[in-house]
């Protein structure tokens, strides 16, 4: 092996041909001036009048991306990306059921337009249909849990098909339903604010059918392969996984861990691959049923892998499931462990599946920027240590290209490559940290022989 972990030109020297190399940004955290679900909880707060939001900020502006959406586009094209994974805010496509928003159909096209045909390299848009936020209109009427939630989506996937589709091959149906379920539905920090664990369930399981009624719709409507690869749609989801260890040789601690991980990691994957979806939260539902819309539905599984928890199961009657934070281990400013070879971990752990694997999301909080480029490096080491074994890992998109709106924690998380002055007038500023260096190195490297 030539180079090491601290050498940009060959950290990914097992990648294969084609190998997607790129970052992502979702719509709501850096468009700026949407109105949605998510916007009326940034206005409220908890019983103890904290604020839903840190700091008691907004995403009214954050990056001001609805109107700067070219200078992502010249970020992208710094970093040397072949694909940069962009969404779609529901709400300003469909603002009142029903009705269509061709101005903003125009400007999405315009963005994923400019992206394919960006020089010296094009640029393929990965883009989500569904990003945590819902329209006014269908979360007045519960949401995920309306009746008619899966018909509604349905519809929308559609027009999105038939508006998107010549330009678009890539889809991303739903980002991290697990991780929406457990906070807005058992942690209640997250739209609409409950703890109900049967809920919590049920709205999973409409997830999960969502994406399998999306992947049906896109291949239906979109025929258009838009990069002449021979395949008009490439359809998975974003799912967030996680490393649950646990934090002591106790038996409790190695239930709890697994009971965690079950839940969290497998779930998802698990309902795709046999077509019923069974989820257990043991002491407080049991759910198993039929789903055969999810078979087939998955081209890649998308993983958003960022760190690591250590698992305390219950002592005399405690709690059933506690997170323990070991001492002396390195954190991003949000206090989560980086944990490079639990990515490593996981990619194996997929592997057996039937699915090309897609890092969608890795990445950290890291205001100073001092230790961007270090985890940058150890992370892609670790998926080319993955991809040595076997693991069939197509592509890797860093969160994220900017510093945006990190949902609970308003701006307190800074992941960009590309740093934003929220403060900027008229428009926030991006300035290129000292990891985009070392992105464009790997970027250059690839398909290079080793």
């Amino acid at each position: 092996m030539k180079g090491g972990e601290d050498d940009p030109a060959h950290v990914l020297q097992h990648a294969p041909p084609g190998f997607f190399f790129g970052a992502a940004e979702s719509a709501y955290q850096t468009e700026g001036g949407n109105e949605n679900d998510w916007t009326d909880w940034e206005q409220g707060s908890y019983p103890d009048g904290r604020p839903h939001v840190k700091g008691g900020v907004t995403a009214a502006r954050t990056t001001d991306a609805w109107n700067d959406w070219p200078e992502d586009v010249a970020a992208a094209q710094t970093l040397g990306a072949n694909m940069l994974r962009v969404g779609l805010e529901w709400s300003r496509l469909e603002p009142r059921e029903g009705e269509w928003n061709e101005e903003a159909v125009a400007r999405y096209r315009a963005f994923f337009r400019a992206l394919r045909r960006a020089a010296p390299r094009s640029i393929e848009p990965m883009v989500t249909l569904w990003h945590f936020t819902l329209p006014r209109w269908l979360a007045q009427r519960g949401g995920w849990e309306a009746p008619d939630a899966l018909d509604v989506f349905a519809r929308y996937v559609r027009k999105v098909a038939a508006s998107f589709g010549d330009e678009v091959d890539w889809w991303c149906t739903l980002n991290e339903p697990n991780v929406f379920v457990a906070k807005g539905y058992l942690a209640a920090e997250w739209p609409p604010g409950v703890k109900d664990p049967l809920r919590a369930a049920r709205v999973l399981a409409t997830l999960l059918r969502a994406h399998g009624r999306a992947a049906a719709e896109l291949r239906a409507v979109d025929r258009t392969d838009a990069d002449g690869d021979g395949h008009p749609t490439r359809i998975g989801l974003a799912h967030n996984v996680r490393i649950f260890d646990p934090a002591s040789s106790h038996p409790a601690d190695a239930l709890a861990a697994a009971v965690a991980d079950t839940f969290y990691n497998e779930t998802t994957v698990d309902a795709v691959a046999t077509g019923r979806v069974r989820i257990r939260l043991p002491g407080a539902v049991t759910l198993d049923e039929p789903a055969p819309e999810l078979l087939g539905s998955f081209d890649y599984l998308g993983l958003n892998y960022y760190t690591r928890d250590f698992i305390q199961g219950p002592r005399w009657g405690g709690a059933p499931y506690q997170p323990v934070r070991r001492p002396g281990l390195p954190r991003t400013d949000m206090g989560w462990e980086i944990y490079p070879a639990g990515l490593e971990r996981l990619l194996l752990r997929y592997r057996h599946r039937v699915w090309p694997l897609f890092v969608t999301e890795n990445g950290l909080a890291d205001r100073e920027g001092h230790q961007r480029s270090t985890f940058l490096l150890a992370h892609l080491s670790a998926v080319d240590r993955a991809l040595e074994q076997g693991a069939p890992v197509i592509g890797y998109l860093f969160w994220s290209l900017t510093d945006n709106f990190e949902w609970s924690h308003g701006f307190e998380g800074r992941f960009g490559l590309f740093a934003v002055d929220f403060a900027h007038r008229p428009f926030p500023s991006r300035t290129a940290t000292a990891a985009v260096t070392t992105f464009a190195a790997v970027a250059s490297s690839l398909g290079r022989d080793p």
